[in-house]
Formats: structure tokens, C-alpha cells, sequence
């Protein structure tokens, strides 16, 4: 572990930045190079790079329970590294190795004609197993940047990761299982559990029309390997599109429910203000009055280089790159601003890893005149949703996808 003086090392004085959406910001420290600006003043104190077992280094927020954030230099390459991926728990008594052999996934509910439990022999030989390439990212991804700031996990920009999934679909597992017409919603439970009794279990549900779409699916490798442990093994829910919050990890059961699921995790948590974002997938029995629970992600992008306050001569050319991503749509455009979001270029789209991937994108230019040069970057889905220049607020910080700037200087 690196040591708190040695990554605060000459971190001495600050910068300001105003940041487009989040207002002027005085005098807060300049960040090590795997922050960025913009976090709670706290955040530099005592964040360090970190590695949990099978993990490469990565910027630890919390150990207990753990929350590890991916820095951005590991998003280089469209498709997240296992080892590289964020970890992310709400709760503190996690198993420390889970037993193959003994493991069962129980499926049943009050909406099911048969329950039954899987071994992971049966849950990868029964069904038919299927992949698909999806960004799993925290709901409080760029939580940390909200202003004012709000609590919880100060998350910067790496809270996320990009990843080819292989499982078997939801729909298959529930229809062994004998599924009933009055089923409302899918109930999911993990191996991992409060410390205390007073905390409530992380349970979690999902309308049934999601359950049955054939994107969902409980997974069991990651990159062509077995999960790792802090990612979910030996099985994980993955929802292609949806915010990482129903991503259950080291499931262990899937109940069918004829009613709306009133654990703490639905019903207070997690929820967004009615109609504050260009939602289109909503979890309609969930809804009440004032909040929705949060589902589908927004459409975001991520510059990954050059790296903020990079140093160029003058007359070199700058390549300009990144990721995009949504909540499903596609990404039909980004567009690059080397003028601080005054004049707008066509960025060039790399490959295309299906709708819920990440989408890399790239853009060359010649800065123009010696000193600093802001760097924006703003993606656009297919149905016409584009990144907003000015942050909506709302008391959890879900949803930031806020444009965000980028400083190089040339000499």
C-alpha cells in the first residue's frame, strides 16, 4: 500500500478550476495523477492507490466495507481488465472464498409452480450460455463531483468498467422454474451481508419484463475467466443498460414475487427525483409519488488522454481519445471542443462491441498559440440524448454526466 506521505508529496499549494455545470471551485488541492479535481478536499487526504488480492492497484475509498475505484489510465482499452475493474459493496461481511462444490442458487417465490436450487454444474450445462460485452458502473459514479457535494462514496470517474460477460439469460433459469402470469417483479440476494442485525440485507429486485429481456443474465465468467472474487464469484446478475445497483454479486437466490419487493434497498434507496432525467426504461411498481428508482444509465463520455495538465510543444499534434457509453441506445456520436466548448468537431468513432458497450472514440488537432488549452468532450445516443453542460442536481449525486474539461499547456 502506498503510503499516505508519499502520495500527498508535493502536493503542496492548489489550483482553482472552474468546471462547466459545477461552478467556480477555490483553492482546492491539485490532485495526484489517479484523482481527478473537483472531489471533496477530504478525498485527497486519504485516498491511495491500493491492490485487494487479484487486483492491480486501484484507488481505494473505503476498505470496510470495500470500494475501490478504477483510475482512468486503465480505460485506455475499451474492454476493462478483471484485475483493473472497481469494486464497489455496501455492506461488510463478505465471504472471504466461496466453496464451488456447495454452492447452490435457490430459484423460487410466491410466483413460481416449481423451485428449485442449481449447482454451478447445472447452471452452466442446463441452459443455454450466452455473452454479451456491457458497462457495469455504480449509480454514485462521479458522486464526488456533485456541488454542493452530497454524501456517500466520494467516487470520481472510475467507478465503472466495461467487460464481456458469459452466463446463461434469466428468462431460461425463471421459466424452469414455472413462472406465474401474476408476477410483478424478481427478487435477487447475494452471499453478502451486514455486519450488524439493525443494517438491512442488500436485496435487491427488478420489474419482471426486465428479468425476461434476453440481455439479463446471471453470469459466471468475466473476460473469458471465472469472476473474481470482488466482482461477484461465483455468479453475478448482469443488466445490460442498467445502473450497476441490480448487478447482485455472489448471488445466491432469484424469487419471483407477485407484489412490489418493500426492502430498504427499493423502496428508500436508490431513488431519483420523477421526472428530472430522460429516463425511457422505468420501474413503474416501484415508482410513488415524488422519486423513481434509479435504472437506466445516461449517456456520458470519458476523455482518457491526454491526461489533465499534459505538456505539449508547440506545433505538436494532440490526439485526443476516449469512451462513451449509455444506457443502451448506442452512441451515435461524439463530438470534441479544443476552444473550451466554443466551436464543436466530429470525432472519430472506433469499434462498435454492441449497444451497452463502451464506445472508444478519437480526435486529432494542432493547439494554436502557447499556454493552456481546454479540452472538452460531449457524446450524443441514437435517440438524440446528449451529455448536459450543466450538472442535475439531486441529493444522492446519481447521474452526473456533467461535460467535463480537460487542461493541456503547450510551451
Amino acid at each position: 500500500m502506498l503510503q499516505r506521505r508519499r502520495v500527498l508529496q508535493g502536493l503542496g499549494g492548489a489550483l482553482a478550476f472552474a468546471v462547466p455545470g459545477l461552478g467556480a471551485r477555490s483553492a482546492f488541492p491539485a490532485a495526484p495523477p489517479y484523482l481527478t479535481f473537483g472531489l471533496p478536499t477530504g478525498v485527497y487526504d486519504t485516498a491511495v492507490l491500493d491492490a485487494l488480492p487479484g487486483k492491480q492497484p486501484l484507488i481505494k475509498l473505503a476498505y470496510r466495507p470495500p470500494n475501490y475505484e478504477t483510475p482512468v489510465s486503465y480505460f485506455s482499452s475499451p474492454i476493462t481488465a478483471n484485475d483493473a475493474f472497481f469494486v464497489r459493496y455496501h455492506l461488510a461481511d463478505i465471504p472471504e472464498q466461496v466453496d464451488l462444490p456447495s454452492w447452490r442458487l435457490r430459484v423460487g417465490g410466491d410466483a413460481v409452480a416449481n423451485p428449485f436450487e442449481l449447482t454451478m454444474v447445472e447452471l452452466q450445462s442446463q441452459f443455454e450460455q450466452v455473452e454479451i460485452t456491457a458497462v457495469c458502473q455504480c449509480s454514485g459514479n462521479r458522486r464526488g463531483l456533485s456541488d454542493p457535494h452530497v454524501p456517500g462514496v466520494q467516487w470520481g470517474l472510475g467507478a465503472m468498467g466495461n467487460a464481456v460477460w458469459r452466463g446463461v439469460r434469466l428468462k431460461d433459469v425463471l421459466a424452469k422454474a414455472g413462472l406465474r402470469k401474476e408476477t410483478v417483479e424478481v427478487v435477487l440476494n447475494g452471499a453478502d451481508g451486514p455486519v450488524i442485525d439493525k443494517t438491512p440485507d442488500f436485496v435487491k429486485s427488478i420489474p419482471i419484463w426486465k428479468a425476461l429481456d434476453e440481455n439479463t443474465i446471471v453470469a459466471f465468467r468475466m473476460n473469458g475467466q471465472p469472476l473474481p472474487h470482488f466482482n461477484g464469484f461465483p455468479a453475478r446478475l448482469v443488466v445490460p443498460g442498467w445502473t450497476a445497483t441490480y448487478w447482485m454479486k455472489h448471488l445466491v437466490s432469484i424469487e419471483a414475487a407477485a407484489k412490489p419487493f418493500d426492502g430498504f434497498w427499493m423502496k428508500s434507496a436508490y431513488r431519483i427525483p420523477n421526472g428530472k432525467f430522460p429516463v425511457i426504461e422505468r420501474f413503474l411498481s416501484q415508482e410513488n409519488d415524488s422519486t423513481t428508482p434509479i435504472s437506466e444509465m445516461v449517456v456520458n463520455s470519458l476523455t482518457t488522454s491526454p491526461a489533465e495538465g499534459q505538456r505539449f510543444d508547440a506545433g505538436q499534434s494532440v490526439d485526443v481519445s476516449g469512451i462513451a457509453w449509455d444506457g443502451g441506445y448506442g452512441i451515435r456520436a461524439v463530438e470534441v471542443s479544443t476552444d473550451d466548448s466554443k466551436t464543436w468537431h466530429q470525432a472519430s468513432l472506433g469499434r462498435d462491441d454492441g449497444r451497452f458497450a463502451f464506445r472508444p472514440w478519437s480526435y486529432r488537432f494542432s493547439p494554436v498559440g502557447a499556454g493552456a488549452h481546454r479540452i472538452t468532450a460531449r457524446a450524443t445516443n441514437r435517440i438524440g440524448q446528449t451529455q448536459v453542460d450543466t450538472l442535475i442536481f439531486n441529493p444522492a449525486g446519481y447521474h452526473n454526466n456533467v461535460i467535463r474539461p480537460t487542461t493541456i499547456t503547450v510551451a
